[in-house]
């Protein structure tokens, strides 16, 4: 058989691909169909599912579809971005301003995005952007002539590496794929990425497309630069419509040309990839995979996302910028999941795949395991295995340690002793099994449990007196960090560690109330397994705690909860005065330990707006403190900022006291901090200022994920 003859049967085989391919996308659960413009409060971050993901040589990216002055793009953090230029009809179009009918998201899944636009009058376009695996990425458009006129279409998918310049090394006419490399960073701004460990630093981009290339070129600059490639002079006696067809040499941006004709009805099915991986592996591979995704039918991929939310609570909601925090909050909580690895066999989080930070790959910790009592309503499974990573990696002696993951447990010995976290363990597991009915996982959660409360007793009560210290290295394991009117000595945290942190040396009602928590919760649990004797137990050595806790750290004066001095149980220690109203005060009603007369003056306090009562929630220091800042301004600080973690503690005391109309007023405040910011810049935050929008700390945390189950509790009320 000739060459015609082959190329005859292959385009005989690509129209009949294409008819199938050219099919419009289709969401076919309504109540996962969206209509998010620019300014709703969506949150954009997208990647791999966990079973097509792996923790090191991974990239997750943020797509821009709101900011008119750029093309609709996709950022990964120190990978670039990639885009798509226009010329219809030689009209160059090179940013959403110009756009006839800007985007509009329709469906938004933790691995994909599904949008709508019009780049000129009557050529419509739905875009999939789908984050196919860690090292693939995808954009599937479906471009539709709606006017009575042909039109001439070039696309210009572009790939450009930010601050940074790619080195390309040829292009491949077999695969229509441009080869280059870029180098990475682990250097970070707040925590840089752990130097032993395998993250790529040098890597390879594979930028690939399904459709025969009109021509293909690299370029220095940026977006501005490319108008004036591609708009070109029509009286310049020298004019091209060919691109420089660069090879081997270093660029800001490489992309591949396309040019198809459109007629009246007309439907073209076009797709481009964004390939990343470390020089050291297999290009061949990833080379391969790219190729089959060309004609790979990815509704399927649509079907499975929907199926994984079919067991989420349907709620009502009164508002869609609800419903958009809703679905974007356990997109946060999946897209940061990650399959079992290396010395875990259970899957796990990180707090963030896009950006990526040191302490967010450093394994599981119990205060960010809070997200998944809202994680399980998507996948119970999911979110038992994730606290199984905790058992699975249980000292003999109880101790859960600091944090856990694939490096196996990390207990950060200090003086001599493990570092654990805030033990939120039990009350997790218990909020976990309460959705997802496994008895096998009570009965192991409850053992594990017992374990730890065990081991705290014994090492963080080292003197005896019932009630609770926190460890030597408590600047991480109070979950505090720095900026802590207590615990930290000076305002500007000039001394070290040791001479800076003095929570070992008092007895800390934060932690006292978490054990008291524990231990209600413990005996729920055996209650449930039928192990009536163990439960009043558990309740009777949480009575007695409860009785120590109102008796030296209530302050009948004030009416509020403090720590006090280890050694005297005063409320002043060296000279300093504990007397600092914090939000852990609020904790006493979480944990049901306060009367109901204690919890009425809590109320006092909670409500009064030159307090704790601000616009966007309540700070962790009341806002009369001589030390208190509204100011987002770094991470990590607890002097006035909003953590929506704790600030869901509030309102479960609330719930817990029937003050059912605050905790709805509380959850409409933190409701308003994550639209205001969501609506703006599409992320999820650290935490939020109680009183401005101006935030500059870490992005899109898992934890923030427990405004899902906020949402549920909220509506449950009303």
């Amino acid at each position: 058989m000739n060459r015609k003859s082959y190329l005859l049967i292959f385009l005989i085989t690509l129209t009949g691909i294409t008819k199938t391919l050219s099919q419009h996308l289709v969401v076919s659960d309504k109540y996962l169909e969206i209509n998010a413009e620019a300014h709703d409060p969506l949150y954009t971050t997208y990647a791999a599912s966990m079973e097509r993901s792996q923790l090191y040589d991974d990239k997750a990216y943020k797509m821009d579809y709101y900011s008119e002055s750029e093309p609709l793009a996709y950022y990964g953090d120190q990978a670039g971005r990639f885009y798509t230029m226009w010329l219809v009809d030689k009209l160059a179009i090179n940013k959403i301003s110009r756009y006839y009918k800007k985007p509009v998201v329709k469906a938004s899944f933790p691995d994909m995005a599904i949008l709508e636009y019009q780049p000129f009058e009557n050529i419509k376009v739905q875009e999939t952007f789908f984050v196919y695996s860690s090292g693939i990425a995808m954009v599937n458009m479906i471009i539709t002539n709606e006017s009575e006129k042909s039109h001439l279409i070039d696309l210009y998918p572009v790939l450009e590496i930010e601050n940074d310049s790619l080195n390309v090394l040829r292009f491949d006419k077999e695969s229509n794929t441009y080869y280059t490399n870029h180098y990475e960073t682990k250097k970070r701004l707040i925590s840089n990425l752990y130097s032993k460990a395998p993250y790529p630093t040098n890597v390879r981009d594979l930028f690939s497309v399904s459709f025969e290339p009109y021509s293909y070129g690299g370029y220095k600059g940026g977006p501005d630069e490319f108008y004036q490639v591609i708009k070109t002079d029509w009286y310049d006696e020298n004019r091209t419509d060919s691109l420089n067809l660069k090879q081997n040499e270093p660029v800001d941006f490489i992309t591949i040309h396309g040019r198809f004709e459109l007629k009246p009805g007309d439907t073209k099915q076009v797709r481009y990839f964004r390939g990343w991986q470390d020089r050291s592996d297999n290009s061949e591979k990833l080379q391969e995979t790219i190729n089959k995704l060309k004609n790979l039918d990815i509704q399927p991929f649509i079907d499975q996302n929907i199926e994984l939310y079919r067991s989420i609570p349907r709620i009502d909601f009164t508002t869609e910028d609800e419903k958009l925090v809703y679905l974007g909050a356990f997109n946060l909580a999946r897209g940061c999941m990650l399959p079992p690895t290396e010395k875990t066999s259970f899957n796990f989080y990180v707090f963030s795949r896009n950006p990526l930070w040191g302490w967010g790959h450093g394994h599981q910790v119990l205060h960010e395991s809070i997200s998944m009592i809202a994680y399980v309503y998507l996948d119970p499974v999911s979110a038992q295995g994730s606290q199984r990573v905790y058992m699975e990696q249980q000292g003999d002696d109880g101790l859960i340690a600091y944090r856990h993951g694939p490096r196996g447990a990390q207990t950060y010995p200090h003086k001599g002793k493990p570092t654990t976290s805030a033990p939120f363990y039990s009350w997790i597991n218990w909020e976990i099994y309460k959705v997802s009915h496994d008895n096998e996982f009570l009965e192991d959660a409850y053992l594990s449990g017992e374990k730890y409360v065990e081991w705290l007793i014994k090492n963080r009560d080292t003197d005896k007196d019932g009630t609770f210290e926190w460890g030597p290295y408590g600047i991480i394991e109070n979950v505090r960090d720095w900026y802590n009117v207590v615990f930290q000595i000076s305002a500007e945290r000039y001394l070290d560690i040791d001479k800076e942190d003095i929570s070992d040396e008092l007895e800390c009602l934060d932690l006292t109330l978490m054990v008291v928590k524990e231990m209600r919760t413990l005996a729920k649990m055996a209650d449930e397994l039928g192990k009536p004797r163990e439960s009043k137990n558990w309740d009777r050595k949480a009575d007695q705690i409860s009785d120590l806790v109102n008796k030296i750290m209530w302050d009948e004066e004030t009416g509020f909860y403090y720590h006090v001095d280890k050694k005297n149980h005063e409320f002043n220690f060296m000279e300093r005065d504990l007397k600092r109203e914090e939000i852990i005060g609020f904790l006493a009603m979480w944990a049901g330990v306060a009367s109901k007369d204690q919890a009425s003056l809590l109320i006092d306090k909670l409500t009064d707006p030159e307090k704790f009562w601000r616009k966007y929630g309540v700070p962790t220091l009341a806002a009369d403190d001589p030390w208190f800042s509204p100011y987002v301004d770094y991470c990590c600080k607890w002097n006035g900022p909003v953590w929506l973690l704790w600030d869901y503690m509030v309102f479960h005391g609330l719930v817990n006291y029937g003050y059912d109309d605050l905790a709805i007023e509380l959850g409409n405040k933190m409701i308003l901090a994550v639209t205001t910011q969501l609506s703006a810049n599409h992320n999820y935050w650290e935490s939020f200022s109680p009183d401005n929008n101006i935030l500059d700390c870490p992005t899109n945390y898992i934890w923030d994920s427990i405004m899902a189950k906020l949402l549920i509790e909220m509506y449950e009320l009303k």
